[in-house]
């Protein structure tokens, strides 16, 4: 009878072990489970954006954090496949909304910069220069409507690709803007203006916005399309980038290097970022 109360009370600390052991295996896993905030996210092989994609997730979707290595998560996604995703893009979903200009923090990336150049024109002016005046006037335009701007850069120094991204969620930013202009194979080929985005919803409705703004410009408008852009890729808030205009195009050139031109492009840009919060979308 002794033996038998000993065995039935190690019986019975054993279930209970297991219970709360599967208790808080089950928090644990609660906790790291995390639902992905945009659509088409890259699922690479390894903790940096070079590389290879393995895998898409999208909006709602959850992944399975299970660790953590220089800005990256590994993940477990699709039930039983292994991948990794920046950590950026799954901390910015509750990001608290902006419902006018003053409340919004934005982050403008004037395209290349120090030993990245960018296109050149037909007399080998660099894009870098442009693509800087123009976010520089965009910021002062913001700021004097009462926007927190964050440039990614503000000189002509050198910021990696890959991490342009990360200034959205470092700074708990509402909107991301990259400044561009275009190239042709063929100089004098091609011209006009084009608003790209990657998401679909608020980064096509932001795209939207601008571009409808854009229409005053003295260039065609060559619409809104979807353009798979690592820097409107891979970040976690709206995002869109802009070519204002053919760099090799001897008349769009004129237009681009024109003070008047830029003060313009950054006027309606504003407006459209303006709009776009106005809308709540």
């Amino acid at each position: 009878m002794h033996m038998f109360n000993i065995n039935k009370r190690g019986l019975t600390f054993t279930i209970i072990t297991t219970l709360l052991t599967i208790l808080i295996l089950g928090i644990l896993l609660l906790r790291n489970n995390v639902k992905v905030p945009c659509d088409n996210l890259q699922i690479k092989n390894g903790p940096n954006l070079s590389y290879k994609t393995i895998g898409i997730a999208n909006h709602g979707e959850h992944v399975q954090i299970l660790s953590h290595k220089d800005n990256w998560v590994r993940v477990v996604y699709n039930q039983n496949k292994i991948g990794w995703i920046p950590e950026w893009l799954l901390n910015n979903h509750n990001l608290k909304r902006a419902n006018n200009l003053s409340e919004a923090t934005i982050v403008l990336d004037p395209g290349h910069g120090g030993s990245d150049s960018g296109a050149l024109s037909n007399n080998n002016k660099q894009e870098k220069a442009y693509t800087l005046k123009v976010a520089q006037k965009t910021a002062n335009r913001l700021r004097n409507s009462g926007a927190n701007v964050v440039m990614v850069r503000n000189s002509d120094k050198t910021v990696s690709l890959f991490k342009r991204p990360s200034f959205s969620t470092d700074n708990h930013a509402n909107l991301f803007v990259s400044f561009h202009f275009d190239s042709s194979n063929d100089k004098n080929t091609a011209s006009g203006f084009t608003s790209y985005y990657y998401h679909n919803g608020k980064s096509q409705k932001l795209a939207t916005e601008i571009n409808h703004n854009l229409n005053n410009l003295p260039l065609d408008n060559r619409g809104i399309m979807k353009g798979d852009f690592l820097v409107i890729r891979d970040v976690s808030v709206p995002s869109v980038l802009l070519e204002m205009g053919y760099i090799n195009d001897d008349d769009d050139f004129k237009l681009i290097k024109n003070p008047n031109y830029q003060q313009r492009v950054s006027s309606d840009v504003t407006k459209g970022i303006n709009q776009y919060i106005n809308k709540n979308y």
